[in-house]
């Protein structure tokens, strides 16, 4: 009930979004510009400013933030799990700083390789930094991968601020702010084809593991006696990972919270088994991050903000609210 509730609330949050910007676009012109686009029967004709303000700038980006949120809350919720670590997002671990640092030096520098690839290979350097950091005895604790992520994060954004500081120049320190922050306003049909693409390979790949992430639930040593083999699974599914946050960052930039709170929430309403939990936990990110990111182009205009200070004012004070509820819940 609460998968069908949560996709009924991702089609209709969709099309309001397309609808909402300085340009008055209606319901009927969505639909008029999405049949004629894809072939199917329509009345009526669209305009063509509409059709194009439709088809080529707010469809794009609604389906990029769509992808982008299902994919970081994904993330989040497989994290959190394998590491045992309630406080486990791609931004907190180090993913998104690593992540971030590639795709500054491929923007900046000029490097010959794909932002895509150059993102998923920051992710995946910073997920072994962190984890190799945080292992002791052949276990990663919490505490560890915490405080492990912490630093490599910073080592990642220390990284990306020289790269900038050395190589950014005019008005490109602009704009690489708005992506450090967050942001969806290159959104285009290629954006959508890099993160729709992800999210359908890794994160079917993810969804399928639910299993095995339920056994990582009672520990090593118990999802080793389940049949599980810790170590092998474990970074398959972290690299999975890793893969999935370069992509996305790769097309928004770094947006927190998504994946640090989404998980929370919405256990709440599907209960611990992964089987149920990540398919919803995809739906209501995609949600959240089409609202942020409506509010990120509406409420100032016509001056846009980067769409992680929303996710960043709406997730403090969930998370905050998180923490004071569950008093018996171990943060660390």
């Amino acid at each position: 009930m609460w998968l069908a509730l949560a996709l009924a609330a991702l089609v209709l949050v969709s099309a309001l979004a397309v609808t909402i910007g300085p340009a008055p676009v209606s319901l009927a012109d969505v639909a008029g510009s999405l049949a004629a686009h894809l072939g199917f029967p329509h009345s009526g004709t669209v305009p063509v400013l509409t059709d194009a303000i439709v088809w080529q700038l707010r469809l794009p980006r609604v389906l990029t933030a769509a992808f982008v949120g299902a994919g970081l809350a994904l993330s989040g919720a497989v994290m959190q799990s394998v590491t045992r670590n309630p406080l486990a997002d791609p931004y907190l671990l180090g993913l998104s700083s690593g992540a971030s640092l590639g795709a500054v030096c491929v923007v900046i520098l000029g490097v010959g390789v794909a932002l895509p690839l150059a993102a998923f290979a920051g992710a995946l350097a910073a997920l072994i930094a962190t984890l190799s950091i945080a292992r002791v005895g052949g276990t990663i604790t919490p505490g560890r991968a915490v405080l492990a992520g912490l630093a490599i994060a910073q080592l990642g954004a220390a990284g990306t601020s020289f790269v900038i500081f050395w190589s950014a120049k005019g008005d490109s320190y602009r704009e690489i702010l708005n992506w450090l922050l967050g942001s969806l306003a290159g959104s285009s049909w290629a954006t959508v084809l890099i993160a729709g693409s992800a999210l359908l390979l890794a994160g079917t790949g993810l969804v399928l593991a639910a299993s095995r992430l339920d056994a990582f639930a009672f520990g090593d040593t118990a999802a080793a006696a389940l049949g599980v083999d810790v170590d092998r699974t474990r970074w398959a599914l972290l690299g999975t990972v890793a893969l999935l946050t370069g992509a996305m960052v790769a097309v928004s930039g770094a947006i927190g919270f998504v994946g640090l709170i989404l998980p929370h929430l919405v256990r709440g309403l599907s209960g611990p088994g992964h089987r149920r939990l990540l398919p919803l936990v995809a739906v209501y990110g995609a949600v959240f991050l089409l609202i942020a990111d409506t509010l990120a182009r509406t409420v100032f205009d016509p001056r846009e903000l980067p769409v992680g200070i929303i996710t960043a004012l709406i997730g403090v004070p969930v998370f905050i609210a998180l923490i004071k509820s569950r008093k018996s819940v171990s943060w660390v």
